[in-house]
C-alpha cells in the first residue's frame, strides 16, 4: 500500500505499550464488571439453543466421502477436506489423517478507548468442539466460507470493521499466523486487531472487555477460546508496571529491549534460520482411504493403538450462528494434553525454553513451540519427551501459570491441554538440546510480528506470560 500523500507518520506508535499497560491494569470494564461477567455469559446461553450430538458419518449432510480417495468433503467444493498425510524424515516416518483447508481465515478483535481505557470487543460464540460449547471468542472469528457466505446464512457480524476500506480503523496487528500443524495442512488465520474511535454498535453476543479483564478470565478453565488467545498474543509488549514480586520484576526485564538477553535476537534468528534448513522433510498428501494404521468405522477413523486423534462427526445446533443448525467432521484427541514453557531467570531477566518443533502440516518445516508439548499417555517411558517429567513434577511453588484451555472448536472435539508456565528449579541447566534455546518475552513477541515463526500453543503461553503481570 502506498501513502496518498507524502506526510511522513512514526515507524512506531510509541505510545501503544503505555495504553495497553494501562488496559492491561485495569480490572474493571467500563460497561461490564468482572464479577458480572459470568451473569451476562449465562443469559447468553440461555439467550440460544446451543445441542451438540455424535452422529455416524452416513448421517453428515452436504458432506460425503470419495469414493476413489475415501477422503471427505464438502459438497460446495469449500470449508475442508480430511484427507491422509504421508511424512518422511531420517529419524522417523508416519501417515495420519489431516484437514486441509486452504483458505486463510480471520480471526479480529476490535479495540476502542472508553474512558481513556482500550477496551476489546469480545465474543459469546459456540463452537461445537468446545467442552463447554460457549467461550469467549474474538471481534470476527470466520473461515472465508463463512465470511462470503458459502453456507448461504447470515453475515459475519463486525467484519466491515477488518476488511480492506474506509470503514477499517487503525491498524495495530496483522499478521498471518499458523494453526495446529500436527492436524491441519499448511493452514493460516490472519490475526488481526483494529482500533476504531467511532460508536460501534453493541450486539447481544458481544461485550467490551479492558485487557485486565480478559488476563482475568484467561486464568479460568475453558474460557477464552484458542483464537482469542492467538490474536492477544500478536500484542505488542504493554509498557511497564510496578511489579509485585521477583517473577514479576523479572518478567517486565524480559520484555525490556535495553535489559540484555542470553543470545542477541540476530543469534536467535540465526539458530531458528538453521534449525530449519537442517530439517530434511519430505510431506505428502495421500488418500484417506489409504493411510496405513488407521482403520474406519461406521462412526469413526482412529488409529489402531488408539493413540493421539481420531475422526468423528457430529450435529450441532446455536441459535446465534450464522447458520443455526448444521452437520460436519471433527477431529477428537485422545486424552489431555501438555502445552509448558519452563522458565528461568538468568540475570533477573526471565527466559522462556523454546523448542524448535517439527509438524507434518507447517508450511516451513519447524516453528517454536512451548517446552513440552505432547500428550502424556501417548509415550511409553523410554520415549518421553525432554523435560515432560520436570514439568509435571514442578513444585506447586514454580507453577506461575496452571490452566486448562481447550484447542479450535470449531474443528476438534473436546480437545484440551494444561497449559503452564513452571519455572525452572537453580540447577536446571543452562546448556539444552540444540533443538531448544533460551529466548527472552520480548524476543518472541518481536517474533510474533512475523508469521509461522511461533506456534498456536506457544502463543497461548506468551498470551498466558502477558496475563501474569
Amino acid at each position: 500500500m502506498t501513502p496518498s500523500t507524502t506526510e511522513l507518520r512514526r515507524r512506531e506508535d510509541t505510545d501503544l505499550p503505555t495504553r495497553l499497560a494501562k488496559s492491561a491494569a485495569t480490572e474493571q470494564g467500563a460497561f461490564l464488571q468482572t464479577e458480572h461477567f459470568d451473569l451476562w455469559l449465562t443469559e447468553r446461553w440461555l439467550a440460544n439453543a446451543f445441542r451438540v450430538e455424535r452422529i455416524p458419518f452416513a448421517d453428515l449432510d452436504l458432506w460425503y466421502t470419495e469414493q476413489e480417495t475415501g477422503n471427505i468433503r464438502h459438497q460446495s467444493g469449500k470449508f475442508f477436506t480430511v484427507e491422509g498425510l504421508k511424512v518422511d524424515t531420517p529419524t522417523r516416518s508416519w501417515s495420519q489423517p489431516i484437514i486441509r483447508q486452504p483458505e486463510v481465515g480471520m480471526l479480529g478483535i476490535l479495540v476502542k478507548e472508553f474512558n481513556g481505557v482500550l477496551h476489546c470487543l469480545m465474543q459469546a460464540k459456540m463452537e461445537p468442539g468446545n467442552p463447554n460449547l460457549l467461550q469467549l471468542s474474538p471481534t470476527v472469528q470466520a473461515t472465508k466460507s463463512n465470511y462470503t457466505r458459502v453456507h448461504k446464512g447470515a453475515k459475519v457480524k463486525y467484519l466491515e470493521y477488518f476488511a480492506e476500506g474506509a470503514q477499517r480503523g487503525k491498524v495495530i496487528v496483522d499478521v498471518l499466523q499458523s494453526e495446529h500443524g500436527s492436524w491441519f495442512y499448511r493452514k493460516s488465520n490472519r490475526n488481526i486487531v483494529v482500533e476504531v474511535t467511532e460508536d460501534v454498535p453493541l450486539d447481544d453476543d458481544f461485550c467490551w472487555l479492558t485487557l485486565g479483564q480478559v488476563n482475568t478470565l484467561l486464568h479460568r478453565d475453558n474460557l477464552v477460546n484458542m483464537d482469542s488467545r492467538t490474536v492477544l498474543s500478536c500484542l505488542p509488549a504493554p509498557g511497564y508496571a510496578e511489579p509485585a514480586n521477583d517473577f514479576q520484576a523479572a518478567l517486565l526485564a524480559s520484555r525490556d529491549p535495553h535489559a540484555g538477553a542470553l543470545s542477541a535476537t540476530p543469534d536467535v534468528l540465526s539458530w531458528f534460520t538453521g534449525q530449519r534448513a537442517d530439517h530434511d522433510i519430505d510431506v505428502s498428501r495421500v488418500p484417506l482411504g489409504e493411510v496405513p494404521g488407521w482403520i474406519r468405522t461406521e462412526d469413526e477413523i482412529s488409529r489402531e493403538d488408539g493413540k493421539f486423534f481420531r475422526c468423528v462427526a457430529v450435529r450441532a445446533i446455536a441459535g446465534n450462528r450464522e447458520v443455526t443448525s448444521w452437520t460436519q467432521p471433527l477431529f477428537e484427541q485422545h486424552g489431555r494434553g501438555v502445552a509448558a514453557f519452563i522458565v528461568k531467570q538468568f540475570a533477573g531477566v526471565l527466559h522462556v525454553l523454546v523448542h524448535a518443533r517439527l509438524e507434518g502440516g507447517f508450511l516451513d518445516t519447524v516453528e517454536l513451540g512451548p517446552t513440552v508439548q505432547c500428550v502424556p499417555g501417548n509415550y511409553h517411558d523410554a520415549e518421553r519427551p525432554p523435560f515432560l517429567d520436570h514439568v509435571l513434577a514442578a513444585e506447586k511453588s514454580r507453577i506461575h501459570y496452571s490452566t486448562v484451555h481447550s484447542e479450535e472448536g470449531g474443528r476438534f472435539l473436546d480437545t484440551e491441554s494444561d497449559y503452564l508456565v513452571v519455572e525452572a528449579d537453580e540447577d536446571f541447566p543452562a546448556d539444552v538440546p540444540p533443538q531448544y534455546t533460551w529466548v527472552t518475552v520480548g524476543q518472541l513477541t518481536d517474533l510474533l510480528r512475523h508469521g509461522r515463526y511461533v506456534n498456536v500453543q506457544a502463543r497461548t503461553l506468551v498470551a498466558a506470560l502477558n496475563a501474569l503481570g
